[in-house]
């Protein structure tokens, strides 16, 4: 819970007073002092509460197109081009920027961390030395998650590494950005000295301890060494100077780019490496049984709920009534809308990532029994959890597939009803790009009579009854899609992951509790698994003796194993086609965490001429986008009355379309306008 207890808010409020501005130093009269709270283990609970609270953590608080306001509203999650699921709102939308700018937030916690670090030592002899040196060890993971979360955004920054007094000379008061590889070299010192002076165990829970850093610093690296790798890949080097300074604030020297990407995926291994073999985590498997579908599926809805899970290394805690969040409210099925609904709609081209589905000889998920989704007919299934027998247990932990159970109620989804005769020929002719933007209610089969499809614009009196066997059927299902309301299903499935699963739950804003894992050991795995492939495709030696690429096919076989997914057969080669083994599982395993978005820019796939690596696995990109801009798809269930039978239509969203975009210059967020402006040793970003 990051430590905010109740008993402590009167000394958090004061404390609001000491830091309220990133460059000044003079403390206002009647607030609590150094004295008090830098000689106690309650004082200092109350300093590392505020810092916390400051934390740029990506949780069920952060909005990718709002940025770090810390508020969560409209909270939902793979939203932001990732390809992973979609939103009816103007939030879903590709990762380009931040509407709040992580800069001024950035400095306030500096500063506290930085004060930290000067201040402490004068009170050393308040603690035990274990004590000590874990507060300072907290300010430089509190140091370092700062400088980690501006560089991703931004390459190089001010490092800003002690208080900055004021008043003071003016060359004091102003810190220019330093080089990306400067920036990143900080990161990598800050966790450093973080992992060293922390306990092994965090004394208060949900807070650093040792391996939290080293866990977090293993993430870091991964993206220092991507961008300084992947930025050569990018048309004429994505690099550059800035015109005040001169600094090469984006990007990495010609000469030094190799070093840099072999150091950083090397402190990836290394870090990564250290939490696997000594810091006593491991998969979460309480519930899995081998050979047992049910039990793996189980086994992974529980893990996002279960605070004792030992796959946890770092957890937003929430409490109702005291601290809570509103994902449910915005992100259940319709049946549960309070006061909004299916906020995160996943997508067909992400569930085609994962295993259990007959498929065209171009990979797509087969629908039809021909060659292709314009040829042959469609295959009909008894029900609609008919067509998800064989898939990924742990894609059913992720996503609601149509007819599925939650909350103890089966998720009626249903995009129409078709009442002509079997067997029942493609809706389309042409399922391209380019005619993404035709929908369903614009077929003659809908608006010519005699009428042969129906569909309903929205749910009560927008719904459309079908005669079926002497009663009727309502052409959408309770969930929709509803092609005139984007509260309903938009793609034809529904997000599950980090949904509250209890049916006794009632959803409403402000009433969610369930905890948000931060770090978990799966992605520590992946992140030795990535950085063990890099560092063979780059001719490295192990750092530590071991076998590479036994080290990335261990990792990868134990978490395919517990999502009930086929094991790697042999070993990992150590190529791309090794590599993206590696990505797609990543991508398959960490979606919805907030993870996605920053792997997609580091990996540099999201531009148009790097986008046939954007799923982790070569995809033909002219089938999904066009230039700078891309679609995802959906998968909608259709009722055939004829023979009381279900077929599926795998079209381009169909609901509160969206069309995102992408360029080479967004692989870095443009400096905030006002703090270059201002400043004379500022400099925004070369290509902006």
């Amino acid at each position: 819970m990051f430590i905010m207890k109740r008993i402590y808010i009167v000394f958090l409020t004061a404390l609001l007073y000491c830091s309220a501005c990133a460059d000044l130093d003079v403390p206002p009269p009647n607030v609590v002092g150094d004295e008090t709270l830098m000689t106690s283990v309650s004082g200092m609970k109350v300093y590392l509460a505020r810092m916390y609270s400051r934390m740029p953590f990506e949780d069920f608080k952060y909005q990718a197109q709002w940025g770090l306001r810390y508020d969560g509203w409209l909270n939902a999650m793979g939203i932001e081009g990732t390809g992973e699921a979609l939103n009816r709102d103007g939030i879903c939308r590709a990762f380009t920027g931040e509407d709040t700018p992580y800069w001024k937030d950035a400095f306030i916690l500096l500063r506290d961390a930085n004060y930290l670090l000067e201040t402490l030592p004068k009170y050393q002899s308040s603690f035990p030395e274990v004590t000590y040196n874990h507060y300072l060890g907290e300010a430089y993971f509190a140091r370092a998650s700062v400088f980690y979360a501006m560089a991703r955004r931004f390459g190089g920054v001010p490092l800003v590494t002690k208080v900055i007094r004021y008043p003071g000379e003016s060359e004091q008061l102003e810190v220019p950005r330093a080089s990306e590889e400067e920036t990143w070299n900080q990161v990598l010192a800050d966790f450093d000295q973080a992992a060293a002076l922390l306990q092994p165990t965090s004394p208060e829970r949900g807070m650093a301890n040792k391996y939290v850093a080293l866990a977090f610093k293993s993430e870091a690296m991964l993206y220092a060494g991507s961008v300084a790798k992947y930025n050569e890949s990018v048309s004429g080097r994505l690099t550059g100077t800035g015109l005040k300074t001169g600094v090469r604030v984006m990007g990495f020297a010609p000469e030094s780019w190799q070093t840099a990407s072999r150091k950083y995926f090397r402190e990836a291994y290394l870090s990564a490496r250290q939490v696997i073999t000594g810091g006593g985590y491991s998969l979460y498997n309480r519930k899995w049984a081998a050979g047992n579908r049910d039990a793996q599926y189980q086994n992974m809805v529980d893990m996002f709920s279960d605070l004792t899970s030992p796959e946890n290394i770092l957890v937003k805690e929430y409490v109702y009534p005291t601290s809570t969040h509103s994902y449910d409210a915005y992100n259940s099925p319709y049946i549960f809308k309070s006061p909004l609904a299916s906020g995160t709609c996943p997508t067909l081209d992400f569930v085609e990532l994962f295993e259990g589905f007959d498929r065209y000889a171009d990979g797509t998920i087969r629908v039809t029994t021909g060659a292709s989704n314009t040829e042959g007919d469609y295959v009909l299934y008894n029900t609609p959890m008919e067509f998800f027998k064989n898939a990924e247990p742990r894609l059913r932990a992720y996503v609601i597939f149509p007819g599925d159970v939650f909350k103890a109620k089966e998720i009626e989804i249903r995009a129409g009803v078709y009442t002509g005769a079997t067997p029942v020929k493609p809706l389309f002719n042409n399922y391209s790009y380019a005619t993404a933007e035709t929908r369903y209610q614009q077929l003659g089969a809908y608006t010519q009579a005699p009428k042969s499809l129906y569909l309903s614009s929205r749910e009560g009196n927008g719904q459309e009854n079908v005669p079926y066997n002497s009663g009727t059927i309502t052409a959408a299902g309770l969930n929709g899609p509803f092609y005139d309301n984007g509260e309903g299903c938009l793609t034809g499935l529904l997000g599950r992951k980090w949904l509250n699963p209890d049916p006794s739950f009632v959803p409403a804003e402000g009433k969610s509790a369930q905890p948000f894992i931060l770090m978990r050991y799966a992605e520590v795995l992946l992140n030795a698994a990535e950085a063990a492939v890099e560092l063979a495709l780059a001719g490295e030696t192990s750092p530590d003796g071991a076998d590479l690429m036994q080290v990335a096919t261990s990792a990868v076989n134990d978490i395919r194993e517990r999502a009930g997914a086929t094991l790697v057969a042999g070993t990992i080669t150590p190529d791309e086609a090794g590599r993206n083994i590696v990505r797609k599982e990543r991508r398959k395993e960490l979606a919805m965490e907030q993870k996605t978005k920053w792997d997609l820019r580091r990996w540099r796939v999201q531009h148009y001429e790097g986008r046939d690596g954007f799923w982790g696995e070569t995809r033909n990109k002219d089938a999904y986008s066009s230039n700078a801009r891309y679609r995802f798809r959906g998968l909608y269930p259709f009722f055939s009355t004829q023979s009381g039978k279900y077929f599926f239509d795998a079209r381009f969203q169909w609901v509160s379309l969206k069309t995102f975009e992408y360029n080479i210059i967004d692989y870095y967020f443009g400096i905030p306008t006002g703090e270059v402006s201002k400043s004379s040793v500022i400099d925004q970003q070369p290509n902006r």
